[in-house]
């Protein structure tokens, strides 16, 4: 089974660039990508379905995160996370175009495990990509995810 990356992303242009820079760095992944921060909770937690337990996916092996996502701001989506024994030890890397110290600050108070600035520039796009699918789909080891 292969795994998965949860990309939290609105800009219709800043998914393709992630999704190509994943195909082209030949990350073995599915990624699932949804386009704001309550589609992201609905994912993760079921909220509003009928019984959560039995219709919930597996936990994706690494969520990106971007902060400027509507509906529930990326902040609020990682305290989410955060606040709840199904994801707690998930790993999220905030995937923003946010430049601000205060949201890297923030993130990182919040449990982010890393804070990665988008690049316009593909090549830089591509490494990145890369990077998350070496360390996130490969050499980190991943704690064991009770369903709760």
């Amino acid at each position: 089974m292969s795994s998965v990356i949860l990309l939290i992303e609105d800009s219709l242009s800043d998914k393709k660039l992630t999704l190509l820079a994943f195909q082209k760095s030949r990350v073995s992944a599915d990624v699932v990508v949804v386009r704001d921060g309550a589609e992201a909770l609905v994912y993760l937690f079921g909220l509003g379905q009928p019984s959560p337990d039995s219709t919930l996916p597996s936990l994706p092996a690494v969520v990106l995160l971007d902060l400027m996502v509507p509906r529930i701001g990326g902040l609020e989506v990682l305290r989410c996370i955060r606040a709840r024994e199904r994801t707690k030890l998930l790993p999220v890397v905030v995937f923003t175009a946010s430049e601000s110290e205060e949201d890297m600050t923030r993130s990182y108070a919040l449990g982010a495990n890393a804070y990665v600035r988008k690049s316009a520039h593909f090549a830089e796009s591509v490494a990145a990509a890369n990077a998350v699918g070496v360390f996130w789909l490969g050499l980190n080891e991943r704690a064991s995810q009770r369903r709760v």
